[in-house]
């Protein structure tokens, strides 16, 4: 994707502030998005279609046209897992599973999950992270907490990016 990188407007950073906070449910984005917040700007449309981070460049997180709603990259999977205490935004899979996990990087099934924060919704961005809070992967729920919990088979989540080991 080509995108013209330039500093975002004070009016864009409150935008995605609030756009973050309301996607989580926490009021967090003042932490994790720096006021010196870089975007990513389409060539073709002028659009915002990325938040990158000014220190190294790296994507936050992208925009979705559509909904206008953030997909969270793991540099900022990272930072959230940092600063928000579990079980919040968290989904816990069984350490078994974790090297097979890595590896296919698609999805979460339903029988590998522990557990799951119950504030999230179908929709949602969660952590991925093993029985030892390890962040793994980050992705968007398939199901909603319950469904997660009692369904034994199917996919709860839907793996966007995980970490290298």
């Amino acid at each position: 994707m080509s995108y013209v990188i330039r500093r975002a407007t004070s009016e864009e950073l409150a935008s995605f502030r609030a756009i973050l906070n309301y996607q989580l449910r926490i009021s967090i984005a003042d932490l994790i998005l720096p006021d010196n917040l870089l975007v990513g700007v389409s060539k073709n449309t002028g659009r915002v279609r990325a938040l990158l981070d000014p220190e190294s460049e790296e994507i936050l997180a992208t925009v979705v046209a559509q909904t206008h709603t953030l997909n969270i990259r793991l540099s900022l999977a990272k930072k959230l897992h940092k600063l928000v205490p579990p079980p919040q935004l968290r989904l816990v899979v069984v350490n078994e599973i974790v090297p097979d996990l890595l590896e296919a990087k698609s999805s979460v099934f339903s029988r590998h999950v522990l557990s799951v924060d119950d504030e999230l919704r179908a929709g949602d961005e969660a952590l991925v992270v093993d029985e030892n809070d390890e962040l793994l992967c980050i992705g968007k729920l398939l199901l909603s907490p319950d469904e997660i919990l009692q369904l034994l088979t199917g996919p709860a989540l839907k793996i966007r990016e995980c970490v290298i080991r």
